[in-house]
């Protein structure tokens, strides 16, 4: 698949019901603005049962909408609208941990140390005198350790467990030969309901090292990067996982889609997608990149030197765990550039709802942040998944919900209707018009390509494409000067000089020497 991926969020699209929630019914009234867009699919983040401590992410049961954004019946709208659109349905499963509050887990902790119930999890006897030391060394992604201390059913203090996420995210043992089966039913149930394809969570994780050592001396993983810890991702058995989910994916006609996430190096994420695994895996380089085009050009040729066969690069440059683009890279004007960069380059493209738009990052107020993270590791994701705004108009959260509804779950800044869906179709210098407009160009471009990346000394970077289309990134301190061609598209306003202003992406078709 080498589409463009339009990422949904569904607390923030867009809220029908007014609960202040973003819900199914919200998204399928507005999934015409995606199709105007230009996308080809939509990429659904978690909407399945669960209490929410992670927004979704802690699922409690894996075939059914929580209440909170709608039922099945919704699901099955909204799916068929997306259908008639032309759209492309993706769902998120998460199989590396689930909800406290899964009726597996809850029988586990009901069961007693080294019973099967316990053993679909991972439960460990304590250290130190007493037990009262965790099993090992292992530190959580969300901050503090990554085990917690249970209350037996006698009621005294008992063995631990493992999450490498929140506690309230159990991690699923995939060493059990009970989990395997339960999640092959998992993907069953939604590829029969009509699904197109299945992001995978944390697609990396999943097992962990036999034993469950300690971490060596000297390694410390860092908050919010599972990769950093060696011993609880990546392990040589999870490829016969994807060996066999690609069987699965393969029986259907139209075969389904499996997209991992597989936060990792370029050459170890590239071992997720060979032609019997994974169809893609998500490329993160871009979005922890620096405006540099020396990192830029590393970035894209390591990303494309790896590409293996049928499977192609996914350039993105925003998701739902990262600061928003404008931000990130310390300005507006990079943002749009961004925007060009993915979505020039040959392969698929994620978009992240409101990047369309600019949005910025937004400073949520300390008192009201909901992410896990921030309160067990300090940082947080909140500023990015505040709700959409689609009018200028203040009233149900420009435009999020319907006027008199409940506050939205993060509240947003005053102004911005301002960058509103309804402001920006109303201004053709806007980002959502250039958005448009490189979509609709970018289905002249061949899937398949060659790309030859270069910097110039005034800091221009250059990815020459085989088809005689180049993108050129003025990335330097200054105005920098493009290459002799037709300019097709820009970021920003050019002058009539041949010079590509500071913080600028172009797309140009070079004249031949």
């Amino acid at each position: 698949m080498t589409d463009v991926v339009y990422q949904i969020y569904p607390r923030s699209y867009a809220d029908a019901d007014g609960d202040g929630v973003g819900d199914l019914t919200g998204i399928t009234a507005r999934l015409d603005h995606v199709a105007r867009l230009g996308a080809d699919a939509i990429w659904l983040t978690p909407f399945q049962r669960s209490p929410q401590a992670d927004h979704g992410y802690d699922v409690s049961d894996y075939t059914d909408v929580d209440p909170l954004f709608g039922d099945l019946a919704a699901f099955d709208t909204l799916l068929a609208r997306a259908h008639e659109l032309g759209l492309r349905v993706i769902a998120d499963v998460v199989p590396n941990h689930c909800s406290a509050a899964h009726p597996l887990f809850r029988a586990a902790l009901a069961a007693a140390p080294g019973s099967p119930p316990r053993e679909r999890f991972h439960f460990a006897d304590g250290r130190g005198p007493g037990g009262t030391e965790p099993p090992n060394n292992w530190p959580s992604v969300f901050g503090g350790p990554a085990w917690t201390r249970i209350t037996e059913p006698d009621g005294h203090p008992g063995q631990w467990y493992l999450h490498l996420y929140a506690p309230e995210q159990p991690d699923w043992n995939w060493r059990d030969p009970r989990t395997a089966p339960f999640f092959a039913d998992v993907l069953r149930f939604w590829f029969d309901r009509g699904v197109d394809g299945l992001r995978i969570d944390v697609a990396h994780g999943l097992f962990k090292a036999p034993g469950l050592p300690d971490l060596p001396a000297g390694v410390t993983p860092e908050p919010g990067r599972l990769r950093s810890n060696p011993l609880a991702c990546d392990q040589e058995e999870v490829h016969h996982v994807y060996r066999q989910w690609r069987r699965l994916a393969d029986s259907y006609d139209p075969p389904r889609q499996l997209i991992g996430e597989v936060n990792l190096t370029p050459d170890r994420a590239a071992r997720y997608v060979r032609p019997d695994e994974l169809h893609q895996a998500f490329a993160f380089a871009f979005v922890t990149a620096p405006w540099d085009p020396q990192a830029w050009l590393a970035t894209g040729t390591s990303l494309l030197a790896y590409a293996q066969g049928p499977a192609p690069v996914t350039w993105v440059a925003e998701n739902h765990d990262v600061v928003r683009a404008p931000t990130r890279y310390g300005n507006p004007a990079r943002a749009r550039a961004a925007i060009l960069t993915v979505l020039a380059l040959p392969g698929a493209a994620y978009l992240y709802q409101g990047q369309e738009l600019g949005l910025p990052e937004v400073d949520v107020p300390v008192a009201a942040r909901q992410d896990p993270a921030w309160t067990r590791a300090g940082f947080s994701r909140d500023g990015c998944r505040v709700p959409l705004p689609w009018r200028r108009d203040p009233a149900g959260a420009y435009g999020f919900s319907p006027a008199g509804a409940q506050p939205p779950w993060l509240p947003v800044p005053a102004g911005w209707g301002d960058l509103s869906v309804e402001a920006q179709e109303a201004d053709p210098g806007s980002t959502l018009h250039l958005t448009r407009r490189a979509l609709e160009l970018r289905r002249f471009l061949p899937a398949e390509d060659s790309v030859l990346w270069s910097v110039q000394e005034d800091g221009l970077l250059l990815a020459r494409r085989g088809c005689g289309v180049t993108l050129a990134v003025a990335m330097g301190d200054g105005d920098a000067r493009l290459p002799e061609g037709d300019v097709l598209l820009t970021s920003g306003p050019v002058a009539g000089d041949g010079l590509l202003p500071r913080d600028t992406a172009a797309w140009l078709r070079e004249q031949p020497n």
